[in-house]
């Protein structure tokens, strides 16, 4: 009886965390992650794609995930001109900005979510060139049946993973002049995700 009484508890537990959790898969085709980067003449933008990414969540927080970004996918969405705007690509593609060629991909794994009003703050490890550092950003989570989206502003100081391109980090400000590029740039991430 009491064999019969323990088990039915451990049954009642396991399917009670079961209906509270939850693994959800980043859908790549609806999700956006846009870049915003400015210099002292002026400013760019475009996307990069999501290659894959998980996330897992109880009663609506996300509890762990990660997700990986194809560098390679790198698009510039302002500039008009075909070969500006493929000089430009090409150049953040190099050595002197993400060394896609050598660092294909860009990981960021979720380490601690605390819930905050209406939104999650997200704490995790961003690895980019082969740099980890850990980031925090407030995200807006919803977790409707099925699909979850979490939409955030993430600001990246690009010297922290060794991006060196005329950085005031790296290099003298007098000598940049107007050549300069904030450390500083803007990911604004909408992300999807499906069980």
């Amino acid at each position: 009886m009491i064999k019969s009484i323990l088990s039915f508890v451990a049954i009642a537990i396991v399917s009670a965390t079961m209906l509270n959790a939850a693994d959800f898969n980043v859908d790549k085709s609806s999700t956006k992650v846009q870049w915003h980067a400015e210099k002292v003449t002026g400013e760019h933008d475009g996307f990069v794609n999501i290659k894959s990414g998980e996330l897992d969540t109880k009663n609506g927080v996300i509890t762990s995930g990660e997700f990986v970004i194809d560098m390679t996918s790198i698009t510039c969405t302002d500039i008009e001109d075909p070969e500006y705007n493929k000089k430009l690509v090409n150049h953040l593609k190099s050595d002197d900005f993400f060394s896609v060629e050598k660092y294909p991909e860009a990981k960021f794994v979720v380490s601690k979510v605390e819930k905050k009003g209406n939104k999650q703050q997200i704490t995790g490890n961003m690895t980019i060139k082969g740099k980890t550092k850990k980031i925090t950003f407030p995200a807006e989570v919803t977790e409707s049946g099925d699909m979850l989206t979490a939409i955030a502003t993430i600001v990246i100081d690009r010297s922290d993973y060794n991006v060196k391109y005329n950085s005031k980090s790296f290099f003298d400000v007098e000598a940049l002049g107007d050549k300069m590029i904030y450390d500083e740039f803007t990911i604004n991430l909408h992300l999807v995700a499906k069980k």
